[in-house]
């Protein structure tokens, strides 16, 4: 990640957590603790952020009489860096399974993000609330591109409304790809009532689910859950899935596709 695009994410998470430590900042951001300090010493010179002991403070906690709301969740940039070489695979995999001039859904997310270089020279006409997937795909693409309506939330780089009228219920896909950042024994679980709700919506328009999940998410939990496996069609995962989980998603006619990084 670029140093600027960190700042920018690093100021983000204390807009919208008030004030973090060194050790939460560097996890959330995927950058070590030395390198989290120094921007907080170049940020603090900027005037951009008020330096504390063990972390830093945001200038802005109480200034904006309408603070922006923030998710629950992870930070997008952040996450397209994490496990990025398997999420590529998984994705094109994705991808492959898409027929030209189909309907899709693409939930907002790093891993269905990274569709994006292998639906370059794809004709599909795609429904995506992923803000960052949908410039992508304008630049570099002629696939039809519909976003629905709502409001932008920066960190995730998502597009979600709270009302019923966005658009997303004119829209009929075949396939609905989405990343998770659990799935387990519980189903397919989320972090924001508000990603809950719109995901809800998406579901109700696709035939068929197709979640994009590294290993590493595998087994994990959260404090929501979005379905059932019952409700999953296809997982695309890597091959350092543990056997327990593969049986786990078989006992629920799951098909799971893998892949694997070449080797070295």
């Amino acid at each position: 990640m670029l140093e600027k695009q960190r700042h920018h994410l690093l100021l983000e998470l204390l807009a919208e957590m008030g004030y973090a430590s060194v050790p939460i900042l560097s996890n959330k951001l995927k950058a070590s603790e030395a390198t989290i300090r120094r921007d907080i010493t170049k940020l603090s010179k900027r005037k951009a952020l008020t330096k504390i002991r063990g972390g830093a403070q945001s200038n802005n906690v109480s200034s904006h009489p309408h603070e922006r709301r923030h998710l629950k969740g992870s930070v997008f940039l952040a996450d397209t860096e994490q496990n990025k070489d398997i999420k590529v695979l998984i994705a094109e995999k994705a991808v492959e399974l898409c027929e030209e001039g189909e309907s899709i859904i693409i939930n907002g997310g790093s891993s269905t993000y990274m569709m994006k270089d292998a639906l370059a020279s794809r004709h599909l006409n795609i429904l995506t609330n992923s803000f960052a997937l949908a410039q992508a795909l304008a630049d570099n693409s002629d696939n039809q591109i519909t976003l629905p309506a709502g409001e932008l939330y920066r960190k995730q780089s998502i597009i979600l409304s709270s009302f019923e009228n966005d658009g997303v219920a004119n829209y009929h896909g075949s396939k609905m790809f989405m990343g998770t950042p659990a799935i387990g024994e519980f189903g397919l679980m989320e972090t924001d009532p508000l990603l809950v709700l719109s995901e809800h919506k998406l579901l109700k328009q696709a035939d068929k689910l197709i979640v994009l999940a590294d290993s590493s998410k595998l087994g994990k939990r959260s404090s929501l859950i979005l379905c059932s496996l019952d409700q999953v069609d296809i997982l695309i995962t890597d091959n350092n899935i543990d056997p327990k989980f593969l049986s786990l998603f078989e006992k629920h006619d799951i098909e799971v596709i893998m892949v694997s990084l070449p080797e070295k």
